[in-house]
This record gives structure tokens, C-alpha cells and sequence, in this order.
């Protein structure tokens, strides 16, 4: 049935798959270019990739809209990579960088950086601002489980 699996979007190609629940942790491809679909590692997103991963997927997607001028941003971003590799594969972590991506930071009205947003169920669920260590990006990611 459709509820024993999940879409998921290629971080490469951006197409959508569908992949059994069961086989999440199995390292699943993607069947148009072979790429890992749930790498251990944030995933960057643009403007042009951003709703193929948030909205239209199943998985809950945590971004870290931030920019590489930000102290805050890159003190945190060592968290942000371990949380990745915790989370995988049931939780997707991206990266939004909102100076090269201002069309994303001005629709999901990002005002401090960083700011995490969590989406689940194509839509965003919670947000938090600030830089967090590694323990309260888990946390925050989880609170939706």
C-alpha cells in the first residue's frame, strides 16, 4: 500500500522516489541517477530544489537557513553536520544559504540567522532561531515524531 513507503527526493537529480518504509536504513538509490537518496550529511537546497525535498516528500525535512557571513551560523554548523548523520535516514537535513538564495529567506520570512525550520507533511511545523548545540538540534528535530 502507498502508507509502506515514502517519497523521497534524490539530493542530486531532485527526482522523487518511492521507497519502502522497511528499506530506509538500506542505503536506497535513486533509480534515475544512482545517487545515495538519504545521504549522513545536510543536503543544500535552492530556490529552484527547495520543494521537491520540503513539501514533496514524506520524510520530515530540518533546514538550516543561514549565511557565510554569520558567525553564529558557521560555530553551529559542526552540530548541524553530526545531527545529520544522527538523523539519517528518517529525518533530511538541508542547508539554505539565504545570501545566495534570498527568494527563499524573504518567502519563509527568515529575519536572524541561523534559523532552523522543520518541515514534515509538506508544511512547516516549528522554527527555531539561533545557533544550537548538538544535543537541541536532535531534540528539535524529533519533536514531531
Amino acid at each position: 500500500t502507498m502508507t509502506d513507503s515514502a517519497i523521497v527526493a534524490c539530493p542530486q537529480c531532485h527526482t522523487r522516489n518511492r521507497v519502502p518504509h522497511a528499506r530506509l536504513s538500506d542505503a536506497p538509490t535513486c533509480g534515475k541517477c544512482q545517487a545515495v537518496l538519504l545521504p549522513a550529511h545536510p543536503i543544500t537546497l535552492t530556490a529552484g530544489t527547495f520543494d521537491a525535498h520540503a513539501l514533496q516528500s514524506d520524510l520530515p525535512l530540518l533546514v538550516d537557513f543561514w549565511a557565510p557571513w554569520c558567525g553564529p551560523c558557521l560555530s553551529m554548523a559542526p552540530a548541524f553536520d553530526q545531527a545529520a548523520a544522527q538523523l539519517a535516514p528518517r529525518i533530511v537535513l538541508a542547508k539554505v544559504d539565504t545570501e545566495a538564495e534570498p527568494v527563499l529567506g524573504g518567502r519563509f520570512h527568515i529575519r536572524s540567522i541561523p534559523t532552523l525550520v522543520l518541515f514534515a507533511g509538506g508544511r512547516e511545523v516549528a522554527r527555531q532561531s539561533g545557533a544550537l548545540p548538538l544535543q537541541a538540534i536532535l531534540q528539535f528535530a524529533r519533536q514531531q515524531r
